[in-house]
Formats: C-alpha cells, sequence, structure tokens
C-alpha cells in the first residue's frame, strides 16, 4: 500500500503543471539566467556558477518540500480527500510517508537536472558526497514539516497565499542568490538561523569550498526539522 500510494503521490505532483514550474522549471531558468548575466555580484573565488548552484540546489528543496506539498495538501484537506484517505485501510502515517517517499523522488530529479545544468555552465562541485545527502535530507525533513503544519493548520486559500508569499522572501533573503554578507549586520544573525540560509550555505560550504560537514548549518537545519515535524504531528487537522 505505502508503495502504490508513494507512485501516486509522484505521478500527481509531476502531473500538476504549476507545481512542475515551481519546483523544477523556476531553479533551472533562474541558475541559467544568473550564471550567464551579471546581475548580483557574488562573493568568493570562483564563477558565479560556483555561488549560485548550491544555493539553488537549496532552494529546489524548498519549492519541493515546503511550497508545493503545502498548497497540494492543504487543497486535498480542503475538498476532503485527507479525510477519505485516512478512513482507508491506509494509515494516516503511511500517507504522510508517501508525501514524502513523492517528495524525494522528485528532489531526486530536481538536483539531477539541476546539477547537470551546472555543469554545463562549468560548475565543478568539491567536497563528501555524504555530506551533501546529510544536508539535503535534513533540510527536505525542515522544509517538509513547516509546510505540513502550514497544510494543517491554515485554510487553502491561505495556505497558497502564505506558501508563494514565504518562498519569493526566502529565495530573496536566504542566501539563495544575494550573499547574505550584503544584507545589514543588525539582520544577519535573523537570515543565518532560517533554515534556506543554513541549507544554502552549508552545501556551498561543502561543493564550494570543500568543508568536510558544516556542522553548525545541519544542527540549525536539524532544529528545524525536530520543531516542524513535532508541530505538524501536533497540530495537523485532518478536515
Amino acid at each position: 500500500m505505502l508503495r502504490a500510494q508513494t507512485a501516486l503521490e509522484t505521478r500527481l505532483l509531476l502531473r500538476n503543471g504549476e507545481q512542475l514550474l515551481l519546483t523544477i522549471v523556476i531553479p533551472s531558468v533562474l541558475l541559467l539566467l544568473f550564471s550567464a548575466v551579471d546581475i548580483v555580484s557574488t562573493t568568493g573565488p570562483g564563477k558565479r556558477v560556483d555561488f549560485l548552484a548550491p544555493g539553488l540546489l537549496a532552494l529546489a528543496v524548498m519549492s519541493t518540500a515546503f511550497t508545493g506539498q503545502a498548497i497540494a495538501t492543504g487543497f486535498e484537506r480542503r475538498y476532503g480527500v485527507l479525510k477519505r484517505l485516512g478512513a482507508s485501510p491506509l494509515p494516516r502515517w503511511a500517507l504522510m510517508t508517501a508525501k514524502t517517499g513523492s517528495v524525494l523522488v522528485t528532489e531526486i530529479l530536481q538536483v539531477a537536472l539541476l546539477a547537470v545544468i551546472a555543469i554545463a555552465l562549468g560548475w565543478t562541485p568539491h567536497g563528501n558526497p555524504l555530506a551533501v545527502l546529510l544536508l539535503l535530507a535534513a533540510g527536505t525533513a525542515a522544509f517538509s514539516g513547516l509546510g505540513l503544519l502550514m497544510a494543517g493548520t491554515l485554510k487553502a486559500e491561505a495556505t497558497l497565499a502564505a506558501a508563494n508569499l514565504v518562498f519569493i522572501l526566502l529565495l530573496l533573503a536566504g542566501g539563495v542568490i544575494v550573499p547574505l554578507s550584503k544584507f545589514p549586520g543588525a539582520v544577519r544573525p535573523v537570515l543565518e538561523a532560517l533554515p534556506i540560509s543554513a541549507l544554502s550555505d552549508g552545501l556551498r560550504a561543502v561543493l564550494q569550498n570543500g568543508a568536510a560537514m558544516p556542522w553548525g548549518d545541519l544542527g540549525i537545519l536539524a532544529a528545524w526539522a525536530v520543531v516542524g515535524l513535532a508541530a505538524a504531528a501536533r497540530f495537523f487537522r485532518w478536515e
């Protein structure tokens, strides 16, 4: 049942044109655009793509695990889909696990596509692949918990507006395209504590600078994951 539901959730996610635009097309276009055109000045040695690729990998994780999942789950809750599935032989934990599985499948496609584009643009990744996988897994858990919390507590229309607004704000202020060093020092500690900043900085530390494991960034992501998933489990409403 879990395997069948995961496959169904993945097909539904990939068939949704709006979600596909958000999760795959936008990060790819941003990578191509900002790598080719000197719109935003980045920091550190190397090409612009060396800075941009890790940040847009983080954005891809957020777009799928948080924004896309929050919107889709919010409308499923509104239309009574979750209530009906919750009354089926499929356990509720299995339904949430299937949703997480579909997120992971989509993220694999995203990461593969972005990596191919970035390498074609001259990106040369460094570092330990295991560290990258741990950061991506922790980021997925953090954003998934926050997305489910939003979808399970707000109305569908409010979730749609809030999820897209958060996506835009974190794209601009989460260290994805604009380095955090460009922001005023007073707000920088707050921005550095955001999950998108921790994920993008952690991936950048490994893939651009060859760091072994950015434990500080991983710790921030783990804290957000624990808080988000615990709050989602506590406050999620199926109706």
